[in-house]
């Protein structure tokens, strides 16, 4: 093995010097193997420089982008604390508003008890009982709460529960609501409670 300042030109097995350049080179019989010396190097200096402004650069942003991840994530995970406990409240006081609203039509209830020993007309008794009824009711819609209909209406599943079937109402009357057992409700159209009703057969 030779080391020697030359430019390898490698043509049908023959070394050639040109240009001095630093290789080692090797021969046996089938082969001819060079290597050029590590510590030469065509790159420009003003390349170098350039190579390594590039990377300062791109260090410079991936750091960059580092800290908006960090953030993102921070910020997340502050949201994802904040929800839940917002949940966790709201699954706690979610009935407030409703409680609140009845609270009065409990008032009026307590005071139709006490007076109901003293009073003496039993018609003026019934009607106080009515009114504090429709006020709940009336209540009751303001939070989204509705009666479901089932006078005269045909058999809905999905609001009609049949308790009953009654026979023998004639053809108009055959699959219709021919009375209701037990009221049923929707919430915001969302059925709450199936009306319990008895069909006609």
């Amino acid at each position: 093995m030779n080391q020697k300042k030359q430019k390898i030109d490698i043509k049908d097995g023959n070394i050639a010097g040109n240009e001095e350049m630093t290789n080692q080179c090797s021969e046996n019989e089938n082969q001819t193997t060079c290597e050029t010396d590590p510590n030469a190097s065509d790159e420009p200096a003003d390349e170098k420089a350039e190579n390594q402004d590039s990377l300062a650069e791109a260090n410079a942003e991936i750091e960059e982008l580092k800290n908006k991840y960090l953030r993102t994530v921070a910020e997340f995970e502050n949201y994802k604390k904040r929800t839940r406990k917002e949940v966790a409240d709201l699954i706690l006081n979610g009935g407030e508003k409703t409680v609140a609203a009845i609270l009065p039509i409990i008032d009026d209830m307590e005071r139709a008890i006490d007076n109901a020993g003293k009073a003496e007309d039993i018609k003026a008794l019934e009607e106080g009982w009515e009114l504090i009824f429709k006020k709940l009711m009336k209540t009751l819609e303001s939070l989204g709460v509705k009666k479901i209909d089932t006078d005269g209406k045909d058999f809905d599943v999905d609001y009609h529960e049949a308790v009953a079937m009654v026979p023998g109402m004639g053809d108009d009357k055959k699959g219709k609501v021919i009375d209701c057992v037990q009221a049923g409700y929707m919430l915001n159209d969302r059925v709450i409670r199936h009306a319990k009703v008895a069909v006609g057969q």
